[in-house]
């Protein structure tokens, strides 16, 4: 298939055209969350009577700024209270040369950053935007943050969430409630503040600070919860251009099972976070209900959880890009790290990590899996365009643990754009059906996924096997008229 077509079969069933924020300019950028949330910082340290060098003087029930959650506090590594938040350790902190400071990268500025008074630490982060931005882009390795993160003082943990919560939130290796008190506290003052700044906004400026706000709403709405729906968090948040978010269904701090869903072409956090959100939280449903089922005649199941992550961790291509595999090498990297943080936060107590990878997004799940530095326990490929790997073995996921879905009337399946067919039988996946029939274990009538985006339909066979993957029962993963199992439940 020429790249022109397949272009083509992306577009007739794309969920909608990306929202470019490509072009925000400076002066918007400057109200975005790393300044905005440091200058709060600010102006709560003001009120609190800090003086520079952050000694307290009265002042020290102040309120915290909107949308910081108290739980932080206590997942920071240290109880107490919110009001006692402002006020900085007793002891005199070690000097540091603050000049030398953007000078540092990775956990050596890190260290460093925990060193700081709070008044210095919100002054630095005001001061040095890009230097915080470059950080959350180009952060350190997941083992790396856990190991600096368990070492640093409550003081500064507490510290650094409060001040730069846009960096603490995106540090693979952090646990996971403290990320998304960072991010959602991120999420609330961008928004207030990005609201505020449209009044000294140009023409030509406010309409780029819309699209920015946009987007930003968008992600309140996909965390939204109804009353008796699972618990959400905001796992990864980042404002910058297009944006990259990701929102956990489940806890993925406890979760025996974790699902990442890894989108293909034209999804972006403006267009398409709450509708892949969605389907978390129906994937999420299925594997639970799965679980109930399974522990009906196998007693390990008993008390079992999920945890389903719906990613959008990097730039997908639009029309222009679907020649290049350079965003998929950007989303490998960024899978390959969320991946990471889940195993460093979890060392000792590793869930069973399945990927889920959709169109382009299976791409970029097996570059990083053809790495051989990540390993995970299931691999998922639905509506593949194909992989540079030539087979499952050139793939790092356990026992071989990797299913293909194909549905009918998708052009995209088959064409081995982007390399070999993962469907072909030369590759060596199973087969997962995605055509429909009757459920052999619940007798249930299950739907046809057709099309492009039609794998993710509630009640369908895909989203059945796909539960069934995720959980580690792949026996029972129907493969059209049979179903690959050395056992059936009664």
């Amino acid at each position: 298939m020429t790249a022109t077509g397949v272009a083509e079969a992306f577009i007739v069933q794309k969920t909608g055209q990306p929202i470019s924020v490509e072009s925000v300019t400076d002066r918007v950028d400057s109200f975005l969350p790393t300044q905005a949330a440091s200058q709060t910082a600010i102006q709560v340290l003001s009120a609190l009577h800090l003086s520079p060098n952050g000694t307290a003087g009265d002042g020290t029930g102040a309120a915290l700024p909107d949308g910081f959650p108290a739980s932080v506090l206590a997942a920071s590594g240290q109880g107490g209270s919110v009001a006692s938040v402002g006020v900085p350790s007793a002891s005199a902190p070690t000097r540091v040369d603050i000049a030398l400071l953007p000078k540092l990268s990775g956990t050596a500025l890190l260290s460093q950053l925990a060193l700081l008074p709070r008044g210095d630490l919100a002054h630095f982060v005001a001061d040095n935007p890009r230097v915080m931005k470059s950080l959350v882009k180009n952060p350190p390795s997941a083992l790396d943050v856990s190991a600096w993160w368990s070492t640093a003082s409550p003081s500064a943990r507490k510290s650094l969430v409060f001040v730069a919560p846009e960096v603490v939130g995106n540090l693979q290796g952090v646990p996971f409630d403290v990320r998304n008190g960072a991010n959602r506290s991120y999420l609330t003052t961008s928004i207030r503040d990005l609201k505020s700044s449209m009044t000294r906004l140009g023409r030509g400026e406010i309409v780029n600070a819309r699209l920015q706000l946009h987007m930003l709403e968008q992600v309140r709405k996909a965390l939204s919860v109804s009353s008796n729906g699972p618990v959400k968090s905001l796992l990864t948040f980042d404002a910058t251009g297009s944006g990259r978010a990701s929102i956990v269904v489940g806890n993925l701090a406890t979760a025996d099972y974790v699902s990442y869903l890894v989108p293909g072409m034209f999804f972006s956090v403006d267009t398409a976070l709450n509708t892949w959100t969605n389907v978390a939280t129906e994937l999420n449903r299925e594997q639970n209900e799965w679980i109930t089922r399974l522990a009906a005649s196998e007693p390990s199941m008993a008390g079992k959880t999920v945890a389903t992550v719906a990613w959008i961790g990097y730039q997908t291509p639009g029309i222009t890009g679907i020649a290049s595999l350079t965003l998929a090498d950007q989303g490998a990297d960024s899978l390959g790290r969320a991946i990471d943080g889940v195993q460093a936060v979890r060392s000792g107590a590793e869930p069973f990590v399945t990927l889920i990878g959709h169109s382009y997004g299976s791409t970029a799940a097996m570059i990083e899996l053809a790495k051989g530095n990540l390993k995970v326990n299931a691999l998922a490929l639905i509506g593949s365009p194909g992989s540079a790997a030539q087979s499952v073995s050139q793939l790092s996921v356990a026992n071989n643990n990797v299913f293909v879905g194909e549905a009918a009337w998708d052009p995209v399946v088959n064409s081995a754009f982007y390399g070999s067919d993962p469907g072909s039988g030369a590759f060596g996946a199973h087969k997962m059906s995605v055509a429909g029939g009757v459920d052999p274990i619940t007798h249930h009538a299950l739907t046809a996924s057709a099309g492009h985006l039609g794998y993710f339909t509630p009640g369908s066979e895909s989203m059945r096997n796909l539960a069934l993957i995720s959980l580690n029962q792949g026996g029972l993963v129907t493969q059209g008229t049979t179903m690959d199992a050395s056992r059936t439940l009664p």
